[in-house]
């Protein structure tokens, strides 16, 4: 039987598959009667699922990382795709196709890390070029790279997406400083590697439910970053018998703590200098233009050539009227 996806969910289309549980909470309606919310997901996306009438049984059946069984109706509320169940049932993970749960980057993984490899090998400071080389020749850490998300929801959430975000960043680093010559092309490149480098350690991506490590929840991936940083600061000091310039480390530094590029979005600093705000704001468009594509791609509403409302976007995508064409 050919699987059914999270993205190709229709409107009232009866549903009877497997799917990836997490974030299962056992809630009240208003009239005090309990129901089951349950994050479901495979490789095309997730949907919130809801079974009225639940109760502490139902809640224990299953556990957060599970692969279940959902009978119910899919259904657009509020702009968005949900899911009414009927019944949840547990599923031996013996009995799933983990290919069904693995999304992976649009580029191979290969090709992405050769792309890392040949732009940071093509730096011209000798100092920070060989920093560069300590990081690409630790393989466990490289390995965590070529499989870790960039985030456990939106955000290049799946396996070899922070790789994916890194080189699409690069990429455009390598464009940007062309036309803006007061950028120090060596800073931003490694700025690019190493600003999201931490969530190799915060984020837990070791079973398909993705989600965050301990270090993650109380460190977060800034501050792992830096102890990253620091790690290879002194084994290049070792390899070279030389340091790196104690100001070529603050700015990386800096770079670091300030991307996120305002306090309340969790930077400690807001960018105060040329790359920290070109990292800045390069990232930003990187990760929204990631998100937008991503919604209109898995958009219910096939048949117009507008998205449905999106209440964390507080607007409507265009699609186009090729999209609505295509689909009639």
């Amino acid at each position: 039987m050919v699987r059914r996806f999270i993205a190709e969910l229709g409107h009232q289309e009866h549903i009877e598959e497997v799917y990836l549980a997490s974030g299962k909470q056992l809630r009240p309606n208003k009239n005090g009667d309990l129901y089951l919310q349950v994050e479901l997901a495979d490789r095309s996306g997730t949907v919130t699922a809801r079974l009225w009438n639940a109760n502490d049984t139902v809640y224990r059946a299953f556990e957060d990382g599970d692969f279940v069984r959902v009978t119910g109706t899919a259904q657009v509320y509020q702009g968005s795709m949900q899911m009414i169940a009927t019944r949840i049932a547990r599923v031996s993970p013996e009995e799933v196709d983990a290919d069904d749960f693995l999304a992976q980057p649009a580029v191979p993984v290969d090709t992405l890390l050769r792309r890392l490899q040949a732009l940071l090998r093509s730096q011209q400071d000798p100092q920070l070029k060989a920093l560069a080389e300590c990081f690409l020749q630790d393989a466990a850490l490289m390995r965590k790279l070529c499989r870790a998300p960039a985030g456990v929801k939106h955000h290049h959430a799946y396996l070899g997406g922070l790789l994916e975000h890194v080189v699409s960043l690069m990429n455009v680093v390598d464009r940007v400083v062309e036309l803006y010559p007061q950028l120090n092309r060596d800073l931003m490149l490694l700025g690019a590697l190493l600003h999201d480098l931490g969530k190799v350690d915060e984020l837990d991506f070791e079973r398909a439910s993705l989600g965050y490590t301990d270090s993650g929840q109380l460190l977060g991936h800034l501050v792992l970053a830096i102890s990253l940083l620091d790690e290879k600061l002194q084994e290049v000091a070792r390899q070279t018998g030389q340091a790196v310039p104690e100001e070529l480390v603050l700015r990386l530094k800096h770079m670091i703590v300030s991307h996120h590029g305002q306090y309340e979005f969790g930077s400690p600093k807001v960018p105060m200098t040329p790359e920290a705000l070109a990292l800045h704001y390069l990232d930003s468009l990187d990760a929204k233009l990631h998100c937008f594509q991503q919604l209109m791609d898995e958009d219910p509403n096939v048949e117009s050539s507008w998205t449905l409302y999106h209440q964390s976007l507080g607007r409507k995508l265009f699609k186009g009227r090729g999209a609505s064409a295509g689909a009639s």
